[in-house]
């Protein structure tokens, strides 16, 4: 194994290498080759380190921890120099700013707890005696040297682990059936095929700690008997596929994947499948579908998979977060592992938090912990100082929340009974100024298309939900239209044949329960209360207005007319209402009216 004296963790998210983080890297592999450093540091990619809003492109240095902000390639050479050299903080290129929610680093800050996300950042991908180092395939080496697969089971089922993919079903439980069933062979899937907009929890450990999924569906397989494995990983994540890819050929090389693993008479192969990007794929028979070569679509259950899955053969299916943490709690103990969150949801739960919130980004917390220190205490509140109205947990098929629910716990029950659910991990935090007709819209559009069109409830129900709840938006609805969004919600739930139809109806089920004031509005004054819905607002200039010609040099349709500093005029029945003049105004002289 080789040994570095300094790790240089940069940033390559897609808004840093806009700005130059690729250049970055490239000047610090040619000033760290000049001073003959090349083998005395290394250069790790990640995928974010902190909000390239406020750090730019940035690196942090290990083992000293030290965050290095808003770098451009003529600060590289002085930098390495100083720091790799010479052994001096350059305090100049230092980030002001503590980083607040810290996705890779393996720092969590107060009220995170790191079990799935452990590794994230640590390590590097692509080196499996980093992970070895970091205890890596001791778990599955005292299980098949010194456990039963009974005894595996019945670990994990007293450390109350239960599936993360969004039903919350006991892993062990559906091990221990899936081993129950006579046929042979048995096969074993992990579904990464996350596609919840904003959501990129799966995402995040696969590109990062790759070997800790492999080495939980190994030990997976012992416990039910499996031969052959398969990750189902969608093609829009590139870099997860390659790294599973690297990591299953350095797990074989190792003797950890193949024949006869660690000298024992159990043997277990993986590979990995890749999806087209269709939603409905995070359904499990529809995955193994896939699989399989075919079109994916889910069928009716039962038999459920644990009796007749890919290849007509039992099959496990887990997701990514779930066969992750397996390691650790073969590892550390069931007891450890129970003795954090909530008495049926236990331990912790990787959050991708996205909206009108102030810090972004990935987090992993103990079930138990609420909605509001969520939102207000690890996100740092709603943005600009507004109100918060809304929280949708869950993913498009979750429901929105409200501020009476902000003391609820993060549990899976809590959250169902509550109108809500856990879902994958996705959290949508929405500030007063959201319409909320328009975000039923937005998922109710997601998920119509998504429908793989196999059912008529779905394919058809989630359709008429859709113009409905568009044309309400566009100012044409009628309260008849509520009551019939109201009937149409319910007939898809109770009548589709897979989780996404059953689940599709909630954002509008549950902003109609919260926010039923705001569909009025819509229908019966013809006003969009937050200002959003372009049908039902208009634009024009106030009297602040300098004459600086800005709105009209901006405006696409030529809307706005008037002399250089001389009040402007909108043309109402010419402006599209795209907003660019209020946007590009810079005297606050753009009202927005509904």
């Amino acid at each position: 194994m080789k040994f570095f004296r300094s790790h240089v963790l940069v940033s390559i998210d897609p808004q840093c290498l806009e700005m130059g983080a690729r250049e970055i890297v490239d000047a610090l592999n040619t000033e760290l080759a000049d001073w003959g450093l090349a083998d005395e540091v290394q250069i790790l990619e990640t995928s974010r380190i902190g909000d390239p809003a406020r750090f730019g492109p940035d690196l942090v240095v290990y083992p000293e921890n030290v965050h290095y902000a808003n770098l451009t390639v003529d600060d590289i050479p002085f930098l390495v120099e100083e720091h790799f050299l010479k052994g001096r903080v350059v305090e100049k290129f230092r980030a002001q700013e503590t980083l607040i929610v810290d996705e890779e680093l393996g720092a969590p800050k107060a009220k995170e707890v790191r079990v799935v996300l452990r590794n994230c950042g640590k390590i590097d991908p692509h080196n499996i005696e980093e992970y070895i180092a970091e205890d890596g395939y001791r778990a599955l080496a005292n299980v098949l040297t010194g456990m039963t697969p009974e005894e595996v089971i019945d670990e994990v089922m007293r450390s109350g682990l239960r599936g993360r993919g969004g039903a919350g079903f006991p892993a062990a439980r559906k091990w221990q059936l899936c081993r129950q069933v006579p046929d042979n062979p048995k096969y074993l899937t992990c579904n990464a095929d996350e596609g919840d907009p904003g959501a990129f929890m799966n995402r995040r450990v696969l590109e990062s700690d790759p070997h800790s999924v492999i080495e939980g569906m190994i030990i997976a397989a012992y416990a039910i008997g499996a031969s052959m494995g398969y990750i189902y990983c969608r093609a829009e994540y590139p870099i997860a596929v390659a790294n599973l890819n690297i990591a299953i050929e350095q797990a074989r090389e190792f003797g950890l994947l193949g024949e006869n693993i660690f000298g024992t008479d159990f043997s277990f192969d993986l590979e990995v499948r890749m999806g087209a990007g269709a939603f409905v794929c995070g359904e499990e028979t529809a995955l193994i579908a896939s699989i399989e070569g075919k079109r994916g679509e889910p069928r009716p259950r039962p038999p459920f998979p644990a009796v007749k899955g890919v290849w007509g053969k039992p099959t496990n299916n887990n997701n990514v977060e779930t066969y992750a943490v397996v390691p650790q709690i073969l590892l550390r103990g069931a007891d450890w592992y129970a003795s954090m969150g909530t008495e049926k949801s236990k331990g912790t739960k990787t959050f991708a938090i996205a909206g009108d919130v102030v810090h972004t980004g990935l987090i992993e917390v103990p079930f138990g912990l609420s909605l509001r220190e969520v939102i207000f205490d690890v996100g740092g509140g709603i943005k600009d100082g507004k109100k918060f109205k809304a929280i949708q947990t869950g993913g498009p098929m979750g429901g929105c929340l409200v501020e009476e629910h902000l003391d609820l716990p993060l549990d899976y029950e809590a959250l169902t009974a509550a109108g809500s659910m856990m879902g994958s991990g996705g959290l949508i935090i929405m500030d007063d100024e959201t319409c909320m007709v328009d975000i039923a819209r937005f998922f109710m559009e997601f998920t119509q298309e998504e429908s793989c069109g196999k059912c008529t409830p779905c394919r058809v129900g989630t359709r008429r939900i859709l113009d409905l709840l568009e044309k309400i938006c566009n100012g044409k609805g009628t309260l008849a239209d509520i009551d019939q969004l109201e009937l149409l919600c319910d007939e898809v739930m109770k009548n589709s044949l897979c989780g996404l139809g059953q689940g599709a109806p909630n954002p509008v089920v549950s902003t109609l329960k919260h926010f039923r004031e705001e569909y009025i509005a819509h229908v019966v004054d013809k006003k969009c209360p937050a200002k959003v819905c372009r049908a039902l607002i208009r634009y024009e200039i106030t009297p602040a207005c300098t004459g600086c010609m800005v709105c009209a040099r901006n405006c696409p349709v030529e809307a706005i007319s008037g002399e250089k500093r001389q009040m402007h005029v909108i043309d109402d029945k010419t402006c599209i209402r795209c907003g660019i003049c209020a946007q590009v105004c810079n005297f606050s002289s753009v009202a927005v009216l509904s």
